[in-house]
């Protein structure tokens, strides 16, 4: 019996705009360019800021984490792929973080949205100071109506001082400001109980126990070959949100504005008591 109650509660939960006021919203580099090498998609970053103004028309407070800037490097330096070695990485992010935040900037001015880019280091979130710091400019930016673009300082970043990936980022920076709710948006449409690509695997709509999951069958990262992510660093970064008392949703571009409405695409992760 009590079995029974405890599922159809969990059925019953779903995400419910009216109690969010933050939210944080994460899109990873294979969503913003496509195929590896190619250039920034404007479509994608349209359709991302699309969703953010009507959440801000609605009176929301939304932080944006975005990968891009080595990917958006790639084509105007001639390369054909993501280059391996740290130096060449910093060199295509220093060319792409221009680039991203100007498509960022001309997509958001079509609503009159002014937006602030902010670059970070494992550094800036670790140590006591930088953080009362970055706490205090995303509360000022976001008290203005200001959306701020966040992103690894790739250009800087040495392998000490690196995330890796910006799912853990854009964990701590939720968890940082206290936000509501965690959006991780990727280019599946949400988390599979193997890996998407296997016969027979099936998509897991609602997440209660993260322990239940394996993570060895999840696969590796995006298809596009620009990312350094992966559906791991995002079940790491449900782990961060939801031991807080923050839900998490993981979806892709095309089915964001329905999985904030509640329906049943995507995967949400249930926080905590």
């Amino acid at each position: 019996m009590y079995l029974t109650q405890k599922i159809l509660e969990l059925m019953k939960m779903s995400i419910n705009l009216k109690d969010i006021n933050r939210i944080v919203i994460k899109v990873g580099s294979s969503t913003l360019t496509g195929k590896a090498g190619a250039n920034l998609d404007p479509k994608a970053i349209d359709d991302l800021v699309d969703v953010v103004a009507k959440l801000k028309q609605d009176k929301k407070e939304v932080i944006v984490v975005s990968s891009g800037a080595i990917a958006a490097g790639i084509a105007p330096l001639g390369l054909s792929a993501r280059p391996s070695d740290l130096t060449s990485q910093q060199a295509a992010a220093s060319v792409g973080q221009g680039l991203l935040m100007a498509k960022y900037t001309q997509s958001f001015n079509r609503f009159k949205i002014i937006t602030a880019q902010i670059l970070i280091t494992l550094e800036d979130i670790t140590k006591d100071a930088h953080i009362a710091n970055i706490k205090g400019v995303l509360g000022s930016l976001l008290k203005q109506g200001v959306v701020p673009v966040i992103n690894e300082n790739d250009t800087v970043g040495t392998e000490e001082i690196k995330y890796g990936d910006n799912d853990g980022l854009a964990a701590k920076v939720t968890k940082l400001i206290e936000a509501d709710l965690l959006v991780l948006i990727t280019d599946i449409d949400g988390l599979y109980d193997a890996n998407p690509t296997s016969p027979g695997a099936k998509q897991i709509h609602l997440v209660s126990d993260l322990s239940k999951i394996n993570s060895d069958s999840l696969g590796g990262a995006g298809s596009s070959g620009v990312g350094s992510g992966g559906m791991v660093t995002k079940i790491d970064a449900a782990r961060v949100v939801t031991s807080v008392g923050i839900g998490m949703l993981l979806t892709k571009i095309s089915d964001l504005s329905d999985a904030l409405a509640g329906k049943q695409v995507g995967t949400y992760f249930l926080p905590n008591p």
